[in-house]
């Protein structure tokens, strides 16, 4: 998210924090625009209660990205292109701090906003980003990027290293915090902890904090969650999913052939899945939830199905 550090961006880091903690947020990512200026706001501001991981958009002429968990005061050159053949040497000083590369909107409207860059070498792709869709002219195409990662998702799985999706507010102004956010499955709350299970896909992305599911697969005694692989040893494995929160949705489950499966959502917004399937059939399963008027609530990363 942005401060005022950024340009079209007019929050204060002490409207982020409250912002944030409205949403119900645990973490934020402080992602300014080519430039760490506001890196050493943020620890007396949150009162330990918030997770800060620092950041950087670094917006370059072919595309945008995310350096995840840089050093305090570390910034990464935005100044190239595609054609210029550097992206890698960018990438490899993210990686050496511990950091992540997010692909950012892939598939954002402006000049420059429309990622050029092969997916190899980044950590995640960004299929989600701010509302799922508006009238806005810097709306991303979040249905274009999210097929584009579920074709690459097939492939990488088949390939035996997948890249995983998140979602982010991209927020700039007053009350867009949140809208959506990453759901980390994390082993504790750090800065660590959240970007070793981002980098994993233990997560999903929630559109508000109104949208909760849980996601479990099991195949006899042996059972897996979201970014897991999960020893099916030629047993049937049986999906389980529960969502609260979108009222007359619909919970769409996917695998390396498509969507699968399709079933609504209660009017009340809470319901139970079951969806049986075998890892001969799937290499892998995932779940979008979507609201009654078509927008996405919520999807997830995938189960690993051997």
């Amino acid at each position: 998210m942005h401060s005022a550090y950024s340009h079209g961006a007019d929050l204060t880091p002490e409207q982020i924090v409250a912002e944030a903690r409205g949403a119900g947020l645990d973490f934020i990512a402080t992602t300014e625009h080519n430039t760490s200026a506001g890196h050493g706001l943020w620890g007396p501001r949150t009162g330990g209660e918030l997770v800060v991981v620092l950041g950087q958009e670094v917006t370059t002429g072919t595309g945008h990205w995310l350096a995840l968990g840089i050093e305090p005061g570390q910034e990464i050159d935005w100044r190239y292109r595609l054609r210029d053949g550097v992206i890698d040497r960018h990438l490899d000083r993210v990686h050496r701090v511990g950091g992540l590369c997010v692909a950012a909107h892939p598939h954002a409207p402006y000049v420059s906003g429309t990622f050029m860059y092969p997916y190899e070498g980044f950590d995640v792709i960004e299929v989600w980003n701010g509302l799922w869709t508006s009238d806005q002219v810097w709306q991303a195409d979040n249905e274009a990027a999210l097929a584009e990662w579920g074709r690459n998702l097939t492939v990488g799985v088949h390939r035996g290293r997948w890249i995983p999706a998140m979602g982010n507010s991209d927020a700039h102004l007053e009350g867009q915090i949140g809208t959506p956010h990453t759901v980390v499955l994390a082993e504790e709350l750090s800065v660590v902890a959240v970007l070793d299970a981002i980098r994993a896909g233990r997560s999903w992305v929630a559109g508000s904090a109104a949208v909760d599911l849980s996601l479990t697969v099991s195949a006899g005694e042996r059972a897996a969650g979201i970014g897991e692989r999960l020893q099916t040893l030629d047993l049937q494995a049986v999906l389980r999913l529960e969502v609260r929160g979108v009222p007359s949705g619909t919970v769409s489950i996917h695998t390396d052939r498509g969507s699968v499966h399709r079933t609504s959502l209660p009017a009340a917004g809470t319901g139970a899945v079951e969806w049986g399937t075998s890892a001969q059939e799937s290499a892998f399963v995932r779940v979008e939830v979507r609201h009654a008027d078509g927008n996405m609530a919520a999807l997830t990363n995938s189960v690993v199905l051997e």
